[in-house]
């Protein structure tokens, strides 16, 4: 008897897999006071750096990423099929921009769509676009669980402490207690961010919620937990501004056609 081969097909686990070494960028992240500085005084430049090969403050932080390219080869590795498409359509047809310059996409992969968002960091004309595109690639693709790892710095998995007992406290040096005197990192921030201005939600009710000085210290837990929050009030949103749109267009337009 012939034995018959099982064949595998790729699922939404793949988009989880570490990203080799030749895959990963560096991207230098400067602060706003190094940005100044550097404008002030050419001296503190660094031209054609070595690790990222930007011009950059001496003393900017590099952050690694996964590129648009080596994104996509991922994506038609799992799903030579994925596709995305704008959340909205501005009058002439073509995607809409948010008040914030921001681009809203929806990620389908495998038949499964989740949204995400992505600007083009002050840049201007078309490489602004294209790079608008590339980083809400991106940010959709991490709801997938791609490049998890490069966004998120703590221990996902790891115990933050609220249900041991009240009269216990976090060891210093332990792994959440760095997490909170570290702060989220900078890519992680920038997604809060936007989905707070987007979404119109005020920081001080966030802060008062979980009772943390600063955004930047809430936990894993804390942090996923806002971010599925106000990325279902922007889908219902969303959905709700698509459906105006085919009222007024006259366009029937059913519930279930509109991903989340």
């Amino acid at each position: 008897m012939n034995a018959v081969t099982e064949i595998q097909l790729p699922t939404l686990e793949k988009l989880r897999e570490p990203f080799s070494a030749d895959h990963i960028s560096k991207l230098p992240k400067e602060t706003r006071a190094q940005i100044d500085a550097r404008k002030a005084n050419k001296n503190l430049m660094v031209w054609n750096c070595k690790e990222c090969g930007n011009h950059h403050h001496k003393d900017a932080v590099h952050l690694d990423y996964v590129g648009h390219a080596a994104l996509t080869h991922r994506l038609l590795d799992t799903d030579p099929e994925w596709f995305w498409e704008p959340v909205a359509f501005g009058q002439d047809g073509l995607p809409a921009l948010d008040r914030n310059g921001g681009l809203w996409i929806r990620l389908t992969v495998l038949g499964v769509t989740r949204l995400g968002y992505g600007d083009a960091d002050g840049k201007q004309g078309g490489n602004a676009i294209k790079e608008a595109i590339g980083d809400a690639l991106r940010n959709a693709a991490m709801r997938f669980g791609a490049a998890l790892d490069l966004w998120h710095k703590g221990d996902l998995h790891g115990d933050d402490g609220e249900h041991a007992d009240e009269g216990s406290k976090q060891q210093p040096g332990s792994r959440d207690s760095e997490a909170r005197e570290q702060g989220m990192p900078d890519a992680a921030w920038a997604k809060l961010a936007n989905l707070m201005k987007a979404t119109s939600t005020n920081p001080g009710a966030l802060v008062d919620h979980y009772k943390v000085k600063d955004l930047r210290q809430l936990n894993s837990r804390q942090y996923n937990e806002v971010i599925d929050r106000l990325e279902q009030r922007l889908a219902e949103a969303a959905k709700a501004e698509t459906n105006r749109t085919a009222t007024a267009t006259g366009t029937d337009l059913a519930d279930d056609e509109i991903p989340y």
